[in-house]
């Protein structure tokens, strides 16, 4: 049977998203640390209570009905407050202590992609937004986020702080936003969910179970966004099968010792098929309207990667793809994969004059250059992997380049 100290910590990452999105739509997003510390409080009392009566025959609906009960104490204590909100954000001369609190499954998810929208705002830095995902719509602790971002808890307090602090300056709400612009809006969204995989997937932290629960949190929220009608677009079912492609080689990317392993490297029948089959399901679903956006081209590049036979027609059409995505949106790190393609699909030699063109200075475009020079003159190779070995930002990345740099001084 399952103890409370087991089960506390999976509800909160499950519950406390829902619970605070509830409360902070009914306080409006300018009371949310009202909405955290209720919510806060209340696993609190679970783990006391809990830990010396047992657990509860339903303990998701036990934190609800305490969480409710915590919210019209609070609402009662706080008369100011409470006639505050009442007539600011409800508008409404009903006595707020009197308001019922929707926990039902349908005001949850509403709530939750509300202040998905209202996070995802362009008036914060991108960085304190994946910040606040994690916090608010992922259930991570303080010292899961920092561990994420390689910082300590006071750098991330302080940009969540200054974060909610703007949200509130810029009088944010926490609401759809109107038809003629979600357009807009929803690109915020899936940038900031398309960050939050990335966090994971090429994370810089040894922690593969945080890595993993980044990516995984990142695409629950993307199939949320496609569960809800005026959501459900191609380019977010686009993102979901991009998501799902990268995540079916998320266990071969590592090795035993925990070191990352290069696409080559990897051992196919480690990949999980079942995310690439749904990967492909969503890929077709995404093949509607008129535009084509990144998050297609990337799908359908990460697609190609899941296919483990290195033929010619994968990297041509790989090729392909990355010549489109370039002409949509111009990226060093896109460009640089298209050189490797192109020298799969075309040759070394004109995939070296295309790199020498793109005149970079990071250790991932003398990796490139060291790469494609190990077949043609080790020599030039190995001072473009000790270049790259110079450059790397990450412990991993180099130690990755150092056992690329060894094998090619024995061969």
């Amino acid at each position: 049977m399952e103890s409370s100290t087991e089960l506390i910590p999976h509800l909160f990452r499950t519950e406390f998203r829902k619970i605070v999105s509830v409360l902070s739509k009914l306080f409006g997003l300018a009371h949310i640390e009202v909405a955290e510390d209720i919510v806060s409080d209340t696993f609190m009392l679970a783990a006391e209570t809990w830990g010396k009566k047992g657990l509860p025959d339903n303990p998701t609906a036990w934190l609800y009905t305490v969480a409710k009960n915590k919210t019209k104490d609070y609402l009662k204590r706080n008369q100011l407050f409470s006639e505050k909100i009442s007539v600011e954000i409800k508008h409404t001369s009903t006595p707020f202590v009197e308001l019922e609190i929707d926990l039902s499954t349908k005001n949850i998810e509403d709530s939750q992609l509300q202040m998905m929208f209202a996070i995802c705002n362009p008036v914060i830095p991108v960085e304190a937004q994946i910040g606040l995902a994690l916090r608010i719509l992922c259930g991570f602790g303080i010292d899961e986020i920092s561990a994420a971002f390689l910082s300590n808890k006071e750098t991330i307090n302080k940009r969540l702080f200054r974060a909610k602090e703007t949200l509130r300056e810029n009088k944010v709400a926490m609401e759809f936003p109107q038809a003629s612009e979600i357009e807009k809006r929803l690109q915020a969204v899936l940038t900031t969910l398309y960050l939050l995989f990335n966090e994971g997937y090429y994370s810089a932290s040894q922690n593969a179970t945080l890595r993993k629960d980044l990516c995984i949190e990142a695409l629950r929220l993307t199939v949320m966004l496609s569960e809800n009608d005026t959501t459900n677009q191609p380019q977010v079912r686009a993102l979901i099968a991009l998501m799902c492609f990268h995540a079916s080689r998320f266990e071969a990317r590592q090795g035993a010792g925990g070191q990352i392993l290069l696409y080559d490297e990897q051992d196919p029948g480690l990949w999980d098929l079942a995310l690439i089959t749904t990967g492909e399901i969503y890929l077709n679903q995404s093949a509607t309207g008129q535009k084509l956006s990144k998050y297609h081209l990337e799908a359908a590049i990460a697609y190609w990667h899941t296919r483990p036979q290195d033929t010619l027609e994968k990297w041509q059409n790989i090729l392909q793809y990355y010549n489109l995505l370039l002409q949509i949106e111009y990226s060093p790190v896109a460009a640089l994969n298209r050189t490797f393609a192109l020298a799969k699909a075309v040759s070394t030699e004109k995939a070296i004059q295309e790199a020498l063109k793109l005149k970079q200075d990071n250790h991932l475009y003398f990796a490139l250059l060291g790469q494609l020079y190990s077949t043609i003159d080790h020599s030039t190779s190995i001072q473009y992997f000790e270049k790259a070995i110079a450059k790397a930002k990450t412990e991993n990345d180099r130690l990755v380049l150092l056992k690329r740099l060894e094998q090619i001084k024995n061969e």
